[in-house]
């Protein structure tokens, strides 16, 4: 217990899934938790949840494509609990599937924005707050969340690789930067496979792109892609999450940690 005890952390998309489960890992090893999100009920669920089971946890609404809302975010967390070390860039979207050719860039512009800004926004405000506050002691880390398609390609989802592809250099871009400035902040991409999520059994629900098969035809598909045999599940990627956050990670930055089930081995 105490892994990241005294620290302070934002998670983005905190109101279900790996957000969810990553606050909750947080403060259940002594980090007080910025939990932010679109959804309001389901954010404030969350942050009760942790108050109730004896952390420390504050819900913001936060549309992590509005700068301001950003500059607003990590204000809060240095007004309600001292500074930051730690931000979780974990909001994104799973756009419908589709080629290139039928796709709009509107639809294009939707999915960088929601995933590849937005971590770019979390990034710029969050070295900002954390290396002020690492400063005095210390030291700070940035887990970007992309997936296995910012590894490997995927017909019908040219925006999402794009977009997760894009986390995977940014991190390492903010890695150097923050090495070389002399910052004690380290950044990582985490990729996490098809993890039983409500985003992902939104994805089954709709139907993949290019297949004609649902519910139970479409888990099974899933699951036979990694070879460990089933799918993850959010605590999985929110235990990665505790590990880049805590100083056991110390001398692990510019990377990305698959957590896939094997699913890019083949």
């Amino acid at each position: 217990m105490g892994r990241v005890q005294g620290k302070v952390a934002i998670v983005t998309g905190a109101a279900k899934g790996i957000g969810a489960a990553s606050a909750k890992a947080l403060a259940r090893e002594g980090a007080k938790v910025v939990c932010s999100d679109l959804d309001e009920a389901g954010g404030e669920a969350v942050a009760a949840e942790i108050q109730r089971l004896g952390g420390e946890a504050i819900f913001m609404r936060h549309d992590v494509v509005d700068e301001g809302q950003w500059e607003q975010v990590t204000k809060l967390a240095e007004d309600r609990f001292g500074g930051l070390n730690i931000l979780v860039n974990n909001a994104g979207i799973a756009p419908e599937g589709g080629p290139i050719e039928d796709k709009t860039l509107e639809q294009w512009r939707h999915t960088i924005a929601v995933d590849l800004d937005s971590v770019f926004l979390g990034c710029k405000h969050g070295i900002r707050t954390i290396k002020k506050t690492t400063a005095k002691g210390g030291s700070g880390s940035i887990i970007n969340i992309s997936s296995i398609l910012g590894l490997v390609g995927s017909a019908n989802a040219s925006d999402y690789n794009a977009a997760k592809g894009g986390v995977r250099l940014l991190s390492k871009a903010a890695a150097l930067e923050c090495a070389e400035a002399g910052y004690r902040i380290r950044v990582n991409s985490v990729h996490p496979g098809y993890i039983d999520t409500p985003m992902v059994r939104g994805v089954v629900d709709r139907g993949m792109s290019g297949m004609p098969v649902s519910g139970n035809e479409m888990i099974q598909f899933l699951t036979m892609l990694h070879p460990i045999g089933r799918l993850g599940v959010a605590d999985e990627i929110a235990n990665t999450v505790l590990f880049l956050a805590s100083d056991e990670s110390s001398f692990i930055t510019g990377a990305e940690l698959v957590v896939d089930g094997g699913y890019t081995t083949r």
